[in-house]
This record gives C-alpha cells, structure tokens and sequence, in this order.
C-alpha cells in the first residue's frame, strides 16, 4: 500500500525556518507527482508546493515563493519542503501528498491528489 509520512513540525519564531520531510514507501516518489499542502483552522485545504510528474519542475502558491523550497532525495523515498522566513499567517496543519501522471501545476489541486500522509503542525508564534 502506497504511504507517506510527514515530520518536522514544530513551534517556530516568525523569521525562522523549518524544513519538512514526507517519507514515502510502496512506490518511488520520482514517478509520482509530490505535493505539500496545508489546512489552517477554519479555512480550506491548499496547496503550497508540488513537483511535477511530467518533467520534474516545482510550482509553489504565490505567498511562499522565494520563501519555501521543494526538492526530493530519490535514494531516501523523501520529498523535503524548506521553509525560510517564515510567518504567522504559514501557521497550518502541513500534508505531503502524491498524485500519478499529473502534469504542470495540476500537483498543486488538492482534488488530484491520491495519497495523503497524516499531516504534521507548524505554529509560527511570537
């Protein structure tokens, strides 16, 4: 059975920096498109961050480019997304998630995505 876990969660400073690690098994991740999204309270699931399955380029929503960066290490199954600078408003429950065949910007819609991992927290507070 396809599976991802999420860790690296935590409390942070607004400035600080996390990074994220989504740990696959039962498929590799560089056949599938591989997205991190998040959930704040009360606010619908979006999407942050993805690379593509067609060709491998990243696509990240506009209020965390030049902020965040997502990149994959295919010999440990893991898509890591870093997060730099960051703000109180990143605060959310963070999903890594993994969709087939999908091509460009479509990894980051949360309704083509097929396996979610468990979720962790990111709180940015001062």
């Amino acid at each position: 059975q396809l599976q991802l876990v999420e860790s690296g969660g935590g409390l942070v400073q607004p400035g600080g920096s996390l990074r994220l690690s989504c740990a696959a098994s039962g498929f590799t991740p560089d056949d599938y498109a591989i997205g991190w999204f998040r959930q704040a309270p009360g606010k619908e699931r979006e999407g942050v961050s993805c690379i593509s399955s067609s060709d491998g380029s990243t696509y990240y929503e506009d209020s965390v480019k030049g902020r965040f960066t997502i990149s994959r290490d295919n010999s440990k199954n893991t898509v890591y997304l870093q997060m730099n600078s960051l703000k109180p408003e990143d605060t959310a429950v963070y999903y890594c998630a993994a969709g087939e065949s999908l091509r460009g910007a479509s990894c980051l819609r949360v309704i083509f995505l097929e396996v979610w991992g468990q979720g962790t927290l990111v709180t940015v507070s001062s």
